[in-house]
């Protein structure tokens, strides 16, 4: 099964007849970025901004729902209301570090997500 980029991308081209290669000159990415999103079955990792901008503009959609496709498409849960304060706080965070430090907690919260899922005891 598609994940909801490859359906977002899909139901655009579908509904345009458009390819690819249209996407990617209307949204001022190379071609093989957006084919690359739309047939890759799991998203590793978040796009980059300026991707995730390429890929609105060329679809011509809001920014805010291609966000919100290739976060659920990498297994990130995006709230429709507020977060709590730490939560907030931990992102505004984040966003700050450098692209290095950003690998380093990325890191981190795979490994505490995998301690998580096989049961491991939380201190």
């Amino acid at each position: 099964m598609a994940n909801a980029l490859q359906q977002l991308i899909r139901a655009h081209l579908d509904r345009r007849g458009w390819s690819y290669g249209d996407v990617a000159r209307h949204g001022g990415l190379p071609r093989s970025t957006v084919h690359h999103l739309a047939t890759t079955e799991r998203v590793v990792r978040m796009p980059q901004a300026a991707t995730l901008e390429g890929l609105a503009k060329g679809l011509d959609v809001p920014l805010d729902t291609v966000r919100r496709a290739a976060a659920e498409a990498c297994g990130i849960h995006v709230y429709d209301t507020p977060a709590d304060p730490e939560v907030d706080l931990l992102i505004a965070s984040v966003q700050k570090l450098s692209a290095d430090d950003r690998r380093h907690v990325a890191a981190l919260v795979e490994s505490l997500l995998d301690r998580s899922d096989t049961g491991a005891p939380e201190k």
